[in-house]
């Protein structure tokens, strides 16, 4: 669809699109090392706060434990994380991104900000200090999405 010529595209419509565009880029850069969206999502979480537990996994994934078992059973086969039990507490399981995990994973932030510019490249600088202070307007007076 070419924009210009379909003046009936909303202000919105055009933001959704634009997060489309967004998420396909990191979805495909997750389908290319064979993850899920939800491993790939545990495997970063992983690398942020290595030791994590099941439980807190589970929380912050927003997912049971049976299913965080299950995904960390199959990161674990494939050798990108490992469950460790410390001495203190041998009914606890400390899980932790392997290197060959970490490095799965790594370079994600720099899609990520290589599909942003690829996505504001028409713009210049002061149309992208505009766009930024109208959104900036926008959402300031919206929920913001929660992180925990």
């Amino acid at each position: 669809m070419d924009v210009n010529e379909d003046r009936t595209v909303s202000s919105l419509e055009l933001m959704r699109w634009i997060g489309w565009a967004q998420r396909k880029v990191g979805e495909d850069w997750i389908r290319e090392r064979d993850l899920s969206h939800e491993q790939a999502f545990v495997l970063g979480y992983l690398v942020q706060n290595p030791g994590a537990i099941q439980r807190d996994i589970a929380q912050v994934s927003r997912t049971s434990p049976a299913s965080v078992s299950s995904l960390l059973q199959g990161l674990e086969r494939r050798g990108l994380i490992e469950r460790r039990t410390p001495t203190s507490n041998a009914r606890t399981k400390l899980v932790h991104a392997t290197p060959a995990g970490t490095e799965l994973i790594a370079g994600f932030e720099t899609a990520m900000t290589s599909a942003d510019e690829t996505i504001l490249a028409p713009l210049d600088e002061a149309e992208r200090a505009t766009l930024h202070a109208l959104l900036t307007t926008i959402t300031a007076e919206i929920p913001q999405p929660s992180r925990d």
